[in-house]
């Protein structure tokens, strides 16, 4: 079942970002985004009378910032910030991190293939360029987060972050349900790491449907095999949507 099969004209779209909709990148302002990606989310937004989101560990003004001209719903890092069709901000409260930053800058001082983020609320340690230090990296993020009450750690792929306890994808989604154009509709969730799987957790429960982005086990009762193919299926999908309502 393709993609053109799932999505409906009452179905709402949310969609990850980096390792979903674009390739993941050595460094995170690197990504490229494929113009005829803009083109096909355009598109499907004006199809899904607006229902279409973007769900993301970025903050907000990034993903604005690589999707240009388009200014769609966003639920940034994790949920801890959202915009919602209305273009009213939601921030969630965020608990100090000064344990955390002074731990990751600390290490990253010590390895300079690591690479420290910080966002409104959460901090990332990026360790794709020394895979080597994966186990060094979560022993000093854990114990650092331990100590910061209010905070979690997520594991994505070769990075962890801290974020409020109270932030996910999946309440992000829940949150844009209640509210107009995507109420009453059905989720479709797309994304491609572990941070997702809350979101493919509660669009399933809710009687929509998640797909996974490349390997590893997941939630997700569909799956593209990388970000090209789910590019392929969104233009796809735009093309039979327009077929069948020419």
């Amino acid at each position: 079942m393709t993609l053109a099969d799932i999505l409906r004209p009452s179905c709402a779209l949310f969609l990850d970002f980096d390792g979903t909709m674009v390739d993941i990148a050595p460094q995170p302002h690197a990504v490229q985004v494929p113009p005829p990606l803009i083109a096909a989310v355009r598109s499907l937004y004006e199809l899904l009378d607006g229902a279409v989101a973007v769900i993301s560990g970025r903050p907000i003004a990034q993903i604005d910032n690589f999707l240009l001209p388009l200014r769609l719903p966003v639920a940034g890092v994790h949920g801890a910030e959202r915009r919602g069709a209305d273009g009213t901000l939601v921030l969630l409260h965020a608990e100090p991190l000064d344990l955390v930053e002074h731990a990751a800058r600390a290490l990253a001082a010590r390895h300079p293939g690591l690479i420290v983020e910080t966002k409104r609320g959460s901090l990332a340690l990026h360790y794709r360029q020394a895979p080597e230090l994966a186990d060094e990296c979560l022993l000093a993020m854990q114990a650092a987060v331990d100590q910061s009450p209010g905070v979690t750690l997520l594991h994505g792929k070769m990075v962890l972050e801290a974020k409020p306890g109270g932030a996910s994808k999946g309440r992000a989604i829940q949150e844009f349900l209640a509210e107009p154009p995507f109420s009453g509709r059905t989720p479709v969730f797309i994304g491609d790491d572990v941070t997702d799987e809350a979101g493919f957790f509660t669009v399933q429960r809710l009687g929509g449907v998640g797909i996974k982005v490349g390997e590893g086990d997941t939630a997700a009762w569909r799956r593209l095999p990388d970000p090209a193919a789910l590019r392929r299926e969104l233009e796809a999908a735009v093309a039979a949507r327009l077929t069948r309502t020419a």
